[in-house]
């Protein structure tokens, strides 16, 4: 077959090592029987990849691959599975778990795309692996254009004993008001929402404030308080003395922001636009902030995730504890685990109790504030209110956090699912499931059923 070839990166990323993993993919690749056209290089932005797009609709091929080196947003994905009507296909490749940054982050790029691509009605092969493995078999289905397997389906939700407490969470949640704090960024479908749907299912009303509006009002915090806000902060973590002292006192001017906001529109979560702009026109990070305020349980979803938000309330009202919102960055069926990873805003409660939080700054933008620390072992509660194809569920699944080194810099955790690594890889990208997941400490499903019983969501246990 003659099989277009579609690199993609982004140059936040390690593009040395991307590029290295790039040579490996294609010479895989050339090792088939297949005749390869397009660009060998990494397609480093939107416009560079739709010159290529444009270029191999005049080569009449066969079969397009997406070759996702790093994490991308999904814009490029869906307006390629527009552009050809033959077999889509996305190769994504892992990295190895060294306790470093995450050097190409593709596999969250391949969720995002797999979410996207499924509310678009677009089906397309898939494969999550290493190049210099023993991948010869799953690479031949993939360019054979199979597709990935059926989407596992959601069932009507059984309330079992906790029926009565499922209603009273549905029943806590009417009334509650959440802020969104600028738009989610392009080709992040995994954080549209409508505000309609969100009432109707939750009664939950959500206030669009700009993001300059937030930026406005931690510029104005008086210098006493950010003084303050730096003496508490200095009490929970390590090595603040470490970051630069003017960036990390604007991350925490942040933090008293998202407080007076709260206090003067009653919100009880917020969805913010963490990137780029806290960074390029505001100049901290925000993710320290989101973690002191998911400690206090105020829960904050990156990327202007509202139902995300939705999310970290239900699940904190069934677990009556910190929540933490979390991309699933790995799956290794070899070793049978999977991580949990974000920035650096895990609520601190859940750190490790043989580690202390440490100060830390963004590992693409270079700026604090940032939590660092391993998740602390034990059972665990992974959930979402998904949007997956179009139809609202509720995602539940069980694991155990284990007690592993961190596998990356921020906060991140090694689980292992009570499903294979393997089976849950499948069900994840099949199912269209969002990037970003909540996770609580204990068993809290059959709570979790009951609610979604209560607000009538079907239920999809991976």
């Amino acid at each position: 077959m003659k099989i277009g070839l579609l690199p993609l990166g982004r140059p936040t990323f390690d593009i040395p090592y991307a590029g290295e993993r790039l040579a490996a993919m294609l010479a895989r690749l050339d090792a088939t029987e297949h005749d390869f056209v397009g660009p060998r290089d990494l397609l480093l932005d939107g416009d560079a990849a739709r010159q290529a797009l444009t270029a191999l609709k005049g080569e009449g091929i066969d079969h397009l691959l997406i070759l996702q080196v790093t994490f991308t947003d999904a814009v490029i994905a869906v307006e390629a599975g527009a552009a050809f009507d033959g077999p889509l296909s996305i190769w994504a490749v892992p990295e190895p778990r060294l306790g470093g940054r995450l050097r190409l982050n593709a596999f969250c790029g391949l969720n995002l795309a797999s979410h996207a691509l499924g509310l678009n009605g677009r089906r397309f092969g898939w494969l999550f692996a290493d190049p210099e493995s023993d991948v010869s078999g799953s690479l031949a289905d993939l360019l054979a254009g199979k597709a990935s397997v059926p989407a596992p389906m959601p069932v009507d939700a059984d309330p079992g004993e906790k029926a009565a407490e499922g209603r009273d969470i549905a029943g806590r949640l009417k009334g509650k008001r959440m802020a969104r704090v600028g738009h989610h960024p392009d080709g992040f479908d995994t954080c549209r929402y409508s505000p309609d749907a969100l009432s109707a299912l939750a009664g939950v009303s959500v206030d669009e404030i700009a993001l300059d509006t937030l930026f406005d009002a931690a510029r104005a915090v008086p210098a006493g308080d950010a003084a303050e806000a730096r003496a508490g902060a200095d009490a929970l973590l390590d090595g603040l003395d470490t970051v630069d002292q003017a960036e990390l006192d604007r991350s925490l001017r942040l933090k008293l922001a998202l407080d007076g906001l709260r206090a003067g529109g009653g919100y009880d979560a917020f969805a913010i636009r963490c990137w780029p702009e806290t960074f390029t026109e505001y100049g901290g990070a925000v993710c320290g902030p989101v973690s002191m305020l998911g400690e206090a349980r105020v829960p904050c979803a990156c990327e202007a995730d509202v139902y995300g938000a939705l999310t970290q309330l239900v699940l904190q009202e069934a677990a009556d504890a910190p929540v933490f919102l979390a991309d699933l960055v790995d799956m290794d069926p070899a070793d049978d685990t999977g991580v949990v990873w974000h920035c650096g805003q895990a609520p601190l409660s859940m750190c490790d109790d043989g580690h202390r939080a440490h100060a830390t700054i963004h590992t693409n933008r270079k700026m604090p504030l940032l939590f660092e620390f391993p998740l602390k072992p034990g059972r665990v509660t992974v959930m979402r209110v998904s949007q997956a194809f179009g139809e609202p569920k509720m995602v539940l699944a069980g694991a155990e956090m284990l007690d592993r080194e961190m596998a990356f810099t921020g906060t991140s955790g090694v689980l292992r699912f009570d499903a294979s690594a393997g089976d849950m890889l499948d069900a994840v990208i099949a199912s269209g499931l969002e990037h970003h997941v909540a996770i609580a400490y204990g068993e809290h499903r059959p709570v979790l059923r009951g609610v979604a019983a209560a607000l009538g969501l079907p239920v999809l246990e991976l």
